[in-house]
């Protein structure tokens, strides 16, 4: 079943029903597709051939046009995946207290996208609750959840870099509805980072895994996506997508920290004038390095350099 309602635009000839606005209850007025030509990627741009999102009703025509249910990560980092399938390939992940939209419900897998950076796929729905408005956010690789009344108590569980909660600060702990997270591991979510470099390299060590975004696995575009994104900068899930970050930098310009390198499907963030943080294609962990490209021999053939404010 669609998670909201959805509109059927089955209907012989041009018109059909279209919603007032994204976050109004449809009515019956007529539409035709006369918005605005883009080139649709389905990697953020969610549609499938019998549903699609309605924010693409003026673009795009479906069967049936959803309006997106919000709903938040629970405690436990869940993989956006390609198909609704735990064998299928993560295309992202889902951090605690991350917002997806859900566009329908189907056999315990919900299909939409996250709002933080538009990425589409399916999750599994067990692993989604209700959404809260995020206070903090955890800006250390990982933050324990403690008994509120002992503090010095092994942790119930731990939050990765990233996660974001609601809750109240009392004394040095942040209570939320699971325990209590000392302040120490947290900022104030509308508090950033000015170094992304130095946010990236609290994840040195992290192993590779296609599609993570936490220190127990993560890939190139994940690292430099949580390190911006802790400096306060939208960044799309992808590397490819990644490159219209920022301005172009001349090859023959110096490279500054907080660079960004791309080459192929791989990125990596300078930290001086030669060494760049990346996801090592040959150590398969976040290690410093001269950036390197994915091709086997190392060529940085095609390489593309950007330079950020932050």
């Amino acid at each position: 079943m669609s998670a909201s309602n959805a509109i059927s635009s089955s209907r012989k000839g041009p018109d059909a029903a279209r919603p007032r606005n994204a976050g109004s209850s449809f009515s019956t007025d007529r539409f035709s597709l006369d918005g605005p030509s883009i080139v649709l990627d389905p990697r953020v741009h969610a549609w499938r051939k019998d549903i699609a999102d309605v924010a693409l009703a003026g673009q795009l025509f479906a069967p049936h046009y959803a309006q997106p249910l919000i709903r938040d990560c629970g405690l436990l980092p869940t993989p956006v995946r390609s198909e609704p399938s735990d064998t299928a390939d993560a295309v992202s992940e889902l951090l605690p207290g991350e917002k997806f939209a859900v566009l329908d419900l189907t056999a315990g897998w919900a299909w939409g996208y996250s709002l933080l950076d538009h990425r589409v796929g399916y999750v599994e729905a067990i692993e989604l609750a209700d959404p809260l408005v995020p206070t903090h956010i955890v800006v250390e690789p990982t933050a324990p959840i403690q008994t509120c009344g002992d503090p010095l108590s092994p942790p119930l569980a731990t939050l990765p870099m990233g996660s974001r909660l609601h809750g109240e600060v009392h004394g040095a702990m942040l209570h939320i509805e699971a325990g209590c997270v000392p302040t120490s591991y947290l900022r104030p979510i509308d508090e950033h980072e000015d170094d992304p470099a130095a946010v990236a390299q609290r994840l040195l060590g992290a192993p590779y895994r296609q599609g993570g975004r936490t220190v127990h696995g993560i890939d190139c575009s994940g690292l430099v996506q949580l390190a911006l994104q802790l400096c306060g900068v939208d960044v799309p899930r992808d590397a490819s997508l990644q490159r219209v970050l920022g301005e172009a930098i001349a090859d023959d310009a110096p490279l500054h920290r907080g660079d960004l390198l791309f080459c192929e499907e791989h990125v990596g963030l300078m930290v001086d004038d030669q060494m760049a943080i990346q996801v090592s294609l040959e150590s398969k962990k976040v290690a410093v390095e001269p950036f390197r490209c994915a091709k086997p021999e190392g060529s940085i053939e095609g390489l593309e350099r950007r330079r950020l404010s932050v």
